[in-house]
């Protein structure tokens, strides 16, 4: 999947997600009040970060949002069937909302690596031990510095390629069949 990063002259940003099913979709951000596109703060996140299934793992995988908009490609018959079973299976958008909002701030302010913040925020979410490390946060954050002023420095769109590692899961349905 190709993600692309479009500024609107509305002073908003506009994502371009060009999936490996041929299916082509604007995402529509509402982050005006942000120096850093709220949509690039969870791309990052969630890459850096190894979440499958977070924003952009779930798109991947064939869910579609409401405030996205296909452009292109065929539309599958089974799309809102199909994208209702991912989101549902999905653990890691809750996740993702989380700690993309806590790396986002600290990027935002100007704030050092949010390392306590997110270990926080996680801890909000799951009574298990935090599974990312100093190493990963430090990246996920320093990441976003450098393209959240890429993408303040120059009007050109900025282009994110998604790892096709990073695709939730698309559990079938669970109804048995008749005689089975």
């Amino acid at each position: 999947m190709q993600l692309t990063l479009q500024h609107d002259p509305r002073g908003e940003s506009l994502t371009l997600i060009r999936r490996t099913d041929g299916a082509v979709f604007t995402l529509s951000s509402y982050s005006r009040k942000w120096r850093v596109p709220h949509d690039l703060s969870h791309a990052v996140t969630e890459r850096e970060l190894g979440i499958a299934d977070g924003i952009f793992g779930v798109i991947a995988a064939g869910a579609v949002f409401s405030t996205m908009t296909q452009i292109e490609g065929k539309k599958r018959h089974d799309a809102k069937i199909r994208s209702a079973r991912i989101l549902k299976a999905a653990q890691g958008v809750g996740i993702s909302e989380a700690i993309a909002a806590v790396i986002h701030q600290a990027v935002e302010k100007r704030r050092p690596t949010p390392y306590a913040d997110v270990r926080e925020s996680w801890g909000v979410i799951s009574q298990e031990p935090c599974p990312y490390l100093d190493e990963d946060i430090h990246r996920a954050t320093t990441t976003l510095r450098e393209l959240g002023d890429q993408w303040s420095a120059s009007p050109e769109p900025l282009e994110f390629p998604w790892p096709a590692r990073l695709c939730a899961a698309d559990p079938k349905s669970t109804r048995r069949r008749a005689g089975s």
